[in-house]
């Protein structure tokens, strides 16, 4: 097999994993505004009520956990990113690393997932969304 097949295969195995990071990041947000959405206008008549001041800072934990996880796979693909530029570059000098898919040594080259969760793309959604229960829930407390 000559270089320039394996270095076609190889990209599309890693613009596969790519592309599925990028969907789940993009699934992830959907799915994180939707529960918000139907828990607030489920409890809508009772968000108010004194019994529940602490319902809607419970809400904030699944947004922190759908931020984190949106940050996860935000991280693994721009590793697999650094992955693909790396194959583009080598494998027509080198079989190094050859159908690896082995993204690990490019972790330390990215931001780390903390760092990522407060970057400009995922804090103004995510920060959005903690903020409405949040506000709601002061609100509650206050009154």
């Amino acid at each position: 097999m000559d270089r320039q097949n394996i270095l076609n295969k190889e990209i599309d195995l890693i613009q596969g994993v790519i592309s599925r990071m990028a969907n789940n990041s993009f699934l992830l947000k959907g799915w994180c505004i939707s529960l918000v959405a139907v828990l607030l206008a489920l409890t809508k008549d009772t968000i108010v009520a004194t019994e529940l001041d602490y319902f809607n800072f419970i809400l904030i934990l699944p947004v922190v956990v759908f931020w984190y996880l949106d940050a996860f796979f935000l991280h693994k693909e721009r590793c697999y990113r650094k992955l693909y530029d790396w194959t583009i570059t080598n494998r027509m000098i080198s079989n190094d690393f050859l159908y690896d898919l082995n993204y690990k040594r490019f972790e330390n080259d990215e931001k780390s997932i903390f760092k990522i969760m407060f970057s400009n793309t995922l804090f103004p959604l995510y920060g959005l969304i903690a903020l409405i229960p949040l506000v709601i829930g002061i609100h509650n407390l206050i009154v």
